[in-house]
């Protein structure tokens, strides 16, 4: 077994040091490779940043209130004497007496993207004065908050710098009101920070919504009152409502986009991968007939046939490897925390975010590509193990 190991390391050393005497060959290979990679690990990058902005949103501290059937905030409607009996529930944070909740009105308005100037769909989030104690990680980062009971709004770090209009001190049209930029906010990167947020009682009077809302939003006075408040609302005949904790809610939101995103780049990266297996069989048939009298001189000395494959094999995974190393290195200095947008498939409205690079997508595209290397190896290195010895010596 040792001297086996010993041959192998020997014949695995002798193909490695020769490798720049064939460079454009395995370069071929090595940037085959590295595409499939950059492809793959950007393309799963996407659906990660997206993820994070709306799994970072929610909290189990808080709850999601929607009218019982609805499967988005698009989808549901409360009226004002229902909100009033959601923010009597037990298990709400109190201050005073005064609920920790938020009654919210959600709208869609129609935005030019900075970039490509297309229009998009925004969110606007009409909120109740309580909307900045349910979420204490939401703070404005430039000018001021909104004054209730006028036409100004604040909007997201994120979908400021996504979307035109939306910069501190501009103006924008919606509806038939005219809202005047007064602050940007950040929330820890999470999904508010797509959105613009406006007084829910003008949204209401712009958008002919009379005393309804969508949604409410409650702050618990812990994790464990979850029970206790969702029992007391679907127990009580004066509202139908469904209670959601609010990580839970953002996470299911998730999971249709993220799905098909990580099904296309999978996709793309197994097509593209199969391109790239081709690219590596050829450099390493190359690599085996240029060294053919080398490997039937070794084979003539006593070297085991199978320590030709296991090198031949090796030589394969390195090339893989240095292609999936750059392939890496590339997308992260592409891609990570690229800030862009996408629709959210549960409300039909922009979601703005960073693409994310994590280790665990480098670590999954170098694999790919040493699976790559690997399985482009494989037939040379029968190949290589088969050499008639008399011939290939007599090789040029």
């Amino acid at each position: 077994m040792m001297a086996w190991i010993r041959q192998t390391l020997a014949v695995t050393a002798l193909n490695i040091r020769t490798v720049p005497q064939r460079l454009g060959s395995s370069a071929v290979a090595i940037i085959g490779i590295a595409g499939v990679v950059v492809v793959l690990v950007s393309v799963l990058s996407i659906a990660q940043g997206f993820q994070a902005a709306m799994r970072g949103t929610g909290s189990p501290q808080r709850a999601l209130v929607m009218r019982l059937g609805a499967d988005s905030e698009m989808t549901s409607g409360l009226d004002g004497p229902e909100t009033d009996v959601i923010k009597q529930a037990p298990g709400i944070l109190r201050e005073g007496q005064t609920a920790v909740a938020s009654a919210e009105l959600y709208v869609i308005i129609d935005l030019p993207k900075r970039t490509t100037n297309t229009s998009a769909n925004v969110p606007m989030r009409g909120i109740e004065p309580a909307a900045f104690q349910v979420r204490p990680e939401v703070s404005i980062v430039e000018g001021r908050m909104f004054r209730f009971g006028t036409n100004e709004i604040i909007a997201g770090r994120a979908a400021s710098g996504q979307f035109a209009s939306l910069s501190l001190g501009d103006r924008i049209q919606s509806g038939q009101q005219t809202w005047d930029v007064v602050g940007v906010f950040e929330a820890d990167g999470g999904l508010p920070e797509s959105e613009v947020w406006a007084d829910a009682r003008v949204l209401q009077g712009v958008y002919r919504r009379g005393n309804s809302f969508q949604v409410v939003l409650a702050r618990l006075d812990s994790t464990a009152s979850f029970d206790t408040f969702r029992d007391w609302l679907t127990s009580n005949p004066q509202v139908r409502v469904q209670v959601r904790r609010e990580d839970e809610y953002y996470s299911a939101q998730s999971r249709v986009l993220t799905n098909l995103i990580q099904t296309i780049g999978v996709g793309i990266a197994v097509l593209m991968g199969i391109g790239a297996i081709f690219g590596a069989i050829l450099t390493m048939y190359t690599a085996v007939a240029s060294r053919a009298r080398e490997i039937a001189t070794l084979r003539a000395l006593g070297f085991n046939a199978t320590s030709v494959v296991a090198s031949v094999l090796a030589e394969s995974a390195v090339l893989g490897a240095v292609g999936g190393l750059i392939g890496g290195l590339g997308a992260y200095v592409a891609f990570n925390g690229y800030q862009t947008s996408t629709m959210n498939l549960q409300t039909f409205s922009q979601v703005s975010f960073a693409f994310r690079v994590t280790p665990p997508l480098l670590v999954g595209g170098l694999v790919y590509a040493l699976l790559m290397g690997f399985i482009g190896g494989i037939f040379p290195a029968v190949r290589a193990a088969r050499l008639p010895i008399p011939s290939a010596l007599r090789e040029l």
